[in-house]
């Protein structure tokens, strides 16, 4: 049996290491380490309230409109504050303006130069994939970066600015749309949505969205050479459906009000019950202890010594198990065709976790095009009113990399506990009190390691399939 230590991880965000035995050319074991502290949850504790829509969204600078979302509906679940459409609308806007643009950036920019490394010279696809994915120099980045920039223009529209956007309260957004914007955003979509049905999937939207197998899709992936197509046909020569496949259950909290909350466990979905949520500390650098928390009741001490402790990462459990978050498993729950077809086929793998982005994005972009209309110019965006001294809340959102929650408590005042579980923290878990590995530490396990590899592309891809944010994992 062979050790070794990857890390750190090159174009992922934050830091990330991963241990791993290696016997018989595979990944016997594997051991997740988020080797960063940041104490997010420290500082807001006895801050005003309202300081969490401040602090929150510089817990990260590529996902920061998802946790000012979660912060203003905590808030607003202690005000017990409904927001007037417009401001649903907006926010709603704003958020799946960087949800698909995280989903891209990934795509391009992260996944697919790994494909363009030397280890698959020997393939007789690479020197077509190299020429169009290798990092930076690729020919798909430049087209690429140039509709993702003319996207986020969305940004300054609806938000003001990004990352770090102060627009998103609890009573709604404070950037009113006037009638001329509105005509902006669709021009805005308009051309967004040609680049992707050109570049991306070779067909319209609709139309990927509609397939309902994976033979359909692969009739599709050999009609053309677009973006997805090119993945979906590397995929198939590699076999990326047998690489860090999960048969745990799937969570999603439910988005936008078009795609459903629930958990699946195999072809059964049901209800969340988010009191049956807890952090399990038995395997971070935490002085909680070995009793598991629930978020409410969390504790966030930093405690460097602790023995058995291998991360800064807590272990998040659904009623005591694992659960896998992220835009294939939002897909599946919703009980969106095709989503559930792959998963009944073969499961959550490296290949589904990829084409889940693509399925959202085919049913995001439609959708916003509906809610640009939708808004009405000079009716309100936002509505306000006090704080209460004591009060709970909690705000659940799904981030474009999974299930993200904040769970508030304010007395006197002030934020007594404030405690946040990102989407990282439940795939990139640590083991727990019962020795049960996280979503990834059991995905690694059966890895291939090819002769000779120090750095095995196996682990690079399946890392890489989950779009870790480390910065949001350790807050």
């Amino acid at each position: 049996m062979t050790r070794r230590i990857l890390g750190p991880f090159n174009r992922v965000e934050g830091d990330l290491e991963v241990r791993i035995d290696i016997q018989d050319g595979a990944v016997s074991e594997a051991w997740v380490t988020s080797p960063l502290y940041r104490g997010f949850e420290q500082i807001l504790k006895g801050k005003p309230p309202r300081d969490a829509l401040v602090y929150a969204p510089r817990i990260c600078g590529i996902c920061s409109v998802s946790q000012s979302v979660a912060a203003a509906r905590a808030l607003a679940e202690t005000q017990g504050l409904t927001a007037p459409e417009n401001g649903r609308l907006a926010t709603d806007l704003t958020l799946a303006v960087e949800n698909i643009a995280d989903h891209l950036t990934h795509f391009y920019m992260f996944f697919m130069p790994d494909f363009c490394r030397d280890t698959y010279a020997g393939e007789t696809w690479h020197e077509g994939i190299a020429r169009r994915f290798r990092a930076i120099k690729g020919e798909a980045a430049p087209a690429f970066l140039a509709a993702r920039a003319e996207f986020m223009h969305m940004l300054g529209i609806l938000a003001g600015k990004w990352p770090h956007t102060l627009s998103v309260q609890p009573g709604g957004s404070t950037r009113p749309i006037e009638a001329q914007e509105v005509v902006r955003l669709l021009v805005i979509l308009s051309g967004f949505r040609k680049h992707l049905e050109q570049h991306v999937y070779g067909t319209t939207l609709e139309s990927f969205a509609s397939l309902a197998s994976a033979e359909a899709l692969m009739a599709w992936s050999h009609e053309g050479q677009a973006d997805l197509q090119r993945f979906w046909r590397v995929s198939e020569a590699l076999a990326l459906a047998k690489l860090g496949r999960l048969d745990m259950p799937v969570m999603s909290y439910g988005s936008f009000g078009l795609f459903q909350p629930g958990v699946m466990r195999g072809s059964l979905r049901t209800a969340i019950n988010t009191q049956a949520i807890t952090e399990d500390a038995a395997h971070g650098w935490m002085a909680q202890g070995p009793q598991t928390l629930h978020p409410f009741d969390g504790v966030t001490v930093p405690d460097a010594d602790r023995a058995d402790a291998y991360s800064w990462c807590k272990a998040p459990r659904l009623a005591g198990e694992p659960v896998q978050v992220g835009a294939i498993c939002r897909q599946i729950v919703d009980g969106q065709h095709l989503a559930q077809a792959l998963h009944a086929g073969e499961g959550v793998n490296v290949r589904t976790r990829i084409i889940g982005r693509f399925i959202e994005i085919a049913r995001l972009v439609p959708a916003m095009e509906t809610w640009v209309r939708a808004l009405r110019p000079r009716e309100p965006f936002c509505e306000t009113i006090p704080l209460p001294d004591h009060a709970d809340g909690v705000g659940l959102v799904e981030a474009a990399r999974g299930s993200l929650g904040h769970w508030l408590r304010i007395r006197n005042g002030h934020i007594h506990n404030y405690q946040i579980v990102a989407p990282t923290t439940w795939n990139f878990s640590p083991r727990d009190a019962a020795g049960i590995p996280g979503p990834l530490e059991q995905a690694l396990v059966g890895a291939p390691v090819r002769p000779g590899e120090d750095d095995p592309v196996s682990v690079q891809h399946i890392v890489r399939s989950f779009d870790p944010c480390m910065v949001c994992t350790v807050h």
